[in-house]
């Protein structure tokens, strides 16, 4: 535990027990219930105390961490009888009773944090080669829906034994819950630095075609349909298109149109839908809209190409203003949610 990654209650539970019982419950005093319950809960997971850590964490107490030349060795029962007699001493009987309950019920779920972030099926490969006993005491601490998938990807003889085991678990030293999600911090660790990056991914293809014209996406996502039926539609789902226009709100409409011309907006609209030509028009100055109405009306016929360019054009108009938080773009595969 480096000094970077100790948050602040750790920082003050290191402290309270190098300075001992006696000057920690004054402390502790001054402390309100919530503080008294953080404290204890980062306490209670300390298991050891190095000089390095004391130096690093209390630089301003340098003459009191060079004096200690060993590891303090605390251990759970050590920080359980600290935290009690210190709570003891700063606080009447009663209430002293009722927080050191509360902080064992709150600590068992400070357990297991970081496997708690990763997705079922991910979990349930990490651990399905640890003993059986192990997966139920996980299981057993995270949330009855997560254990519930996670067990469904465990193979059939090994769910029945975990859930044996997880009905037959009774207080499981706080050691022990320590050492095992120490190790899985350690493992989860090393498996995510092999990893490297992720990198890829169908997101990352409907980006890629969204900035080539309309027959270079035409012909990839044909030849995508034919080596793997469905992929194709996935990736259309996540692409931005021209008519996607229409789920943008009027504000932004304003702001795409201020970034092109009226050359390459008129262009882009001889195929649009008439839907998406109102909402550009109603979005524009009366008079600027009546003369794209005309412009249109008389327009050449223009090679599909061209409007592709044009429309294209807009789009990264539109993914630019995007990227600077100016607009939202609500089309395909974007389901912006609003609180």
């Amino acid at each position: 535990m480096v000094a970077e990654r100790i948050t602040g209650p750790q920082k003050a539970a290191i402290f309270l027990f190098a300075i001992g019982e006696e000057l920690a419950s004054e402390i502790v005093k001054k402390l309100d219930e919530e503080e008294i319950k953080r404290l204890g809960g980062s306490m209670s997971q300390l298991f050891s105390i190095t000089p390095r850590m004391l130096d690093s964490v209390f630089s301003e107490f340098n003459e009191l961490a060079s004096s200690i030349n060993r590891p303090i060795q605390i251990g759970p029962a050590g920080s359980s009888q600290f935290i009690k007699n210190i709570l003891t001493k700063a606080v009447e009987e009663g209430k002293a009773k009722t927080l050191l309950e509360e902080m064992q019920e709150e600590g068992k779920w400070n357990l297991f944090q970081k496997i708690r972030r990763l997705d079922p099926k991910t979990i349930a490969n990490f651990i399905k080669n640890e003993h059986p006993q192990t997966i139920s005491i996980i299981l057993a601490h995270l949330d009855p829906a997560q254990s519930a998938a996670i067990l469904e990807d465990l193979p059939s003889p090994l769910q029945t034994e975990v859930v044996y085991r997880i009905a037959e678990l009774g207080k499981v030293p706080p050691g022990i819950l320590g050492e095992i999600d120490q190790v899985l911090q350690e493992e989860i660790s090393l498996v995510e630095n092999m990893e490297g990056r992720k990198v890829g991914g169908i997101r990352s293809v409907a980006e890629i075609l969204n900035q080539v014209d309309g027959s270079t996406e035409t012909s990839i996502l044909n030849g995508i349909e034919e080596q793997k039926q469905g992929l194709a539609d996935e990736i259309r789902k996540l692409m931005f298109v021209f008519e996607d226009l229409l789920q943008v709100d009027d504000r932004g409409i304003m702001a795409i149109l201020k970034e092109v011309t009226n050359e390459v907006l008129q262009v882009a609209l001889k195929t649009a839908s008439e839907e998406l030509k109102e909402k550009i028009f109603k979005n524009m100055s009366e008079r600027a809209a009546q003369m794209m109405k005309e412009d249109l009306e008389v327009m050449a016929p223009v090679r599909l190409k061209d409007v592709e360019t044009a429309q294209q054009t807009i789009i990264k108009a539109a993914k630019k203003l995007e990227s600077e938080g100016k607009i939202v773009l609500a089309g395909k595969g974007k389901e912006e949610v609003f609180v």
